[in-house]
């Protein structure tokens, strides 16, 4: 007989059935054995369809299979019984006991409760998530990345992989040259000189911020001014036989850095070093932190980009054709090959990219990770080819897409635009709701899914607000646990046998599966799980709340029911600290 308590109930059950199967079937090979929670409680506790799955190869009925499977069980005194149900499917049992006994080792796990280190097992991965262009404010489509990066990662560490966050900055692209190019022109305004402001150019207040810092420190250090340079900035803004707005975009950048000689390098770096610690502030306070910022500027600085270049020349990799360095993306089965090296001599972004990725697999780590806006779907073949190009184990390399999110005011949708600097920030969005809704809310819907993010909800304090309810649960419990005079120590030795309503049974069940959610979280890079298991551990718990007194007068019974929600309360705070949101202790 199996004596040994089970540290988790579902491998448990699976491991039953597999032994069950051996005996009835020795010779044959066993798929794998999926359990899942039956809809209704009266079905069981776990339920599986490995009979109909090998019925239909083995030539036999389901039902005859489930039943031999199920009389081939081990004795257990966790398993009550196993029933047969429907066309097949083997529901299983536990005792009354098994759950009540999860109690005591949930208390002696404490904040550990819910770990699956056996799932990482130590493996190191790096996770790069945001990485926007440092060019002006984060907006909302970058707060879902964070938060969603942000608590992947925590789920991958509770999950027991060694998790190095890193966020990359574009900080050597064509991007930051506008940028630095419409902080100029917005600093030439103020001492007097205006020009014909490029449409494509950054348009937001932040610019003129930015601007108004220069002419305040410096006054007209930048100008420049003279007749040549003026009548240069005129020509490069008006130019017709510029084919089309970017392009007349470049000759203005070109002009300015004529101009501006060596002072163009300040007033790039000026600009950068306010948008990118602007960026930090922000994700610092949104509970977001990183343990690597990587400049693609040092890819650049440190002949990375030139070395990723040569090795996939010495391959026969790259041509020349127009005058560009191509690379051949199509034998790697990309839709068209891709340029690496412009014309005139720089480098594409894609050529930096690929650099940085091959400097990711040089720092050893078992598993990449990227976290990309869902526009870039179409950007994963070709840096997938151009590892796979480069020899490297492309597997390693996995790409999490992360949709829009859309918010919603009053019933109407809120407009953005990066350009027009009519942008929902995530700072502004964080005043209006704060932190925690914006944080549990971005993970309520799975990542590759539109969020439509509803602001009224998550401002409201009501049932309907999923964090609301989640933290509400946790704060009743501190405010139970605040009535009693005793201390947690005095749990361990909780009478969990008394636990025997149904609600406390449904309520130990649900913090049963605390760590099946994590690993399923890390397995299906799903943090929103976790935040759904919240919402229906809160639901339990209330329930449990308004059926039941805790502070009776019966100590034994007094101390197992206390016992139980200083259980949930432990499960409920870690689950919201994995998703970055608090746990308030009153409301």
């Amino acid at each position: 007989m199996v004596t040994k308590f089970p540290e988790n109930f579902k491998f448990y059950c699976a491991s039953l059935l597999q032994q069950a199967i051996n005996k009835a079937l020795p010779d044959e090979t066993i798929p794998p054995i999926e359990l899942a929670r039956p809809k209704q409680s009266g079905h069981g506790d776990y339920a599986s369809n490995i009979a109909m799955k090998m019925a239909k190869s083995l030539r036999k009925n389901p039902r005859e299979l489930a039943a031999a499977f199920i009389s081939a069980l081990p004795v257990s005194p966790w398993l009550e019984k196993a029933e047969v149900a429907g066309s097949g499917f083997i529901n299983l049992f536990l005792t009354q006991n098994a759950k009540q006994q999860l109690l005591h080792t949930m208390l002696q796990a404490g904040e550990s409760f819910g770990d699956c280190h056996h799932l990482g097992a130590g493996k190191s991965i790096l996770i790069e998530f945001v990485s926007a262009n440092p060019t002006g404010p984060l907006h909302v489509g970058h707060g879902r990345g964070a938060a969603f990066g942000a608590s992947l990662a925590n789920v991958l560490a509770a999950a027991g992989f060694n998790v190095k966050r890193e966020f990359y900055v574009n900080d050597a692209g064509r991007q930051m040259d506008i940028l630095t190019l419409s902080a100029w022109l917005r600093y030439l305004e103020l001492n007097g000189l205006f020009f014909q402001f490029p449409p494509n150019a950054y348009q937001g207040e932040y610019v003129i911020i930015m601007a108004r810092e220069i002419h305040n420190t410096h006054g007209e250090r930048y100008v420049h001014r003279s007749e040549s340079m003026l009548q240069q900035l005129v020509e490069a803004g008006t130019d017709t036989t510029a084919e089309n707005e970017d392009a007349r975009l470049d000759r203005l950048i070109a002009s300015a850095k004529s101009i501006l000689g060596q002072d163009y390098a300040y007033l790039h770096n000026f600009v950068l070093t306010e948008q990118l610690g602007d960026c930090r502030n922000d994700l610092m306070e949104f509970g977001v932190e990183f343990d690597t910022w990587f400049s693609e500027q040092s890819l650049f600085d440190s002949g990375m980009v030139t070395h990723a270049m040569r090795l996939l020349e010495n391959k026969g990799l790259l041509y020349q054709q127009d005058g560009a360095t191509w690379f051949c993306s199509t034998r790697f089965g990309d839709e068209k090959d891709r340029v690496t090296q412009r014309e005139n001599g720089q480098y594409t972004y894609f050529a930096s990219d690929i650099a940085y990725h091959l400097n990711k697999y040089e720092r050893g780590f078992d598993h990449l990770l990227n976290v990309w806006g869902a526009d870039h779907h179409g950007y994963i073949p070709r840096v997938r080819g151009a590892m796979e190009a480069l020899g490297v184990d492309s597997q390693k390399l996995e790409i999490a897409l992360v949709q829009f999110a859309v918010l919603y005011r009053n019933g109407q949708k809120a407009a953005m635009s990066t350009r027009s600097g009519e942008f929902v920030t995530l700072r502004e969005l964080r005043e209006e709701v704060g932190n925690d809704a914006a944080r549990f809310f971005y993970v309520l819907r799975k990542s590759d899914q539109h969020l439509d993010f509803d602001l009224d909800l998550a401002k409201s304090q009501s049932n309907e607000n999923p964090v609301y309810y989640v933290q509400y649960a946790h704060a009743r419990i501190c405010s139970v646990l605040a009535q009693w005079n005793g201390t947690p120590a005095m749990f361990i030795a909780a009478d969990t046998a008394l636990l025997i309503d149904p609600a406390e049974l449904a309520l130990l069940r649900k913090l049963s599966d605390f760590q099946d959610t994590i690993e399923a979280a890390a397995k299906e890079r799903a943090p929103h799980l976790v935040a759904f298991y919240l919402r229906e551990l809160a639901s339990e718990f209330h329930s449990y709340y308004n059926s039941t007194r805790f502070l009776v007068a019966e100590e034994t019974l007094k101390i197992a029911r206390l016992a139980l929600i200083f259980a949930t309360r432990q499960v409920l705070a870690k689950g919201l600290t994995i998703l970055g949101v608090t746990s308030p202790t009153e409301m």
